[in-house]
């Protein structure tokens, strides 16, 4: 229904996509995006071959480089607020030039600014929108 009544350039997707089933499900909804908690490789592979915008989970490089491998376009830094600006800078020097950092979990509008100054891109906001 989404996909129908929005402009043709409206990202539409999901978040907390936890299986491959789901990523059939978010695909079989006109979805486009595919946001997830954790990095399983087994949703990553099925994202990507599904043709959809990818965002895994990852709280160590470790993990970041893994989903990297596997395809991600984003990675969701999470929970944010435990790592900090100076993780993002940590990170971003060693993993490939052009990887998206964006920071979730404990972003406010306070604390925005040194995450960007550390180098992200973008941000996942929830209850600190309201708040």
């Amino acid at each position: 229904i989404l996909r129908s009544t929005l402009p043709a350039d409206c990202l539409i997707g999901a978040g907390t996509v936890l299986t491959p089933e789901q990523v059939e499900q978010v695909k079989a909804a006109g979805g486009q995006v595919i946001v997830m908690p954790h990095s399983d490789a087994k949703v990553l592979r099925a994202a990507k071959a599904a043709g959809l915008f990818l965002s895994p989970g990852v709280a160590t490089p470790t993990e970041a480089f893994a989903a990297l491998a596997e395809g991600a376009d984003v990675l969701k830094m999470f929970p944010a607020e435990q790592m900090g600006p100076a993780v993002v800078k940590a990170w971003l020097a060693v993993l490939p030039a052009g990887t998206v950092l964006v920071p979730v979990g404990g972003i406010t509008p306070d604390n925005m600014q040194v995450f960007v100054e550390a180098g992200v891109k973008g941000f996942g906001l929830g209850s600190g929108l309201f708040k």
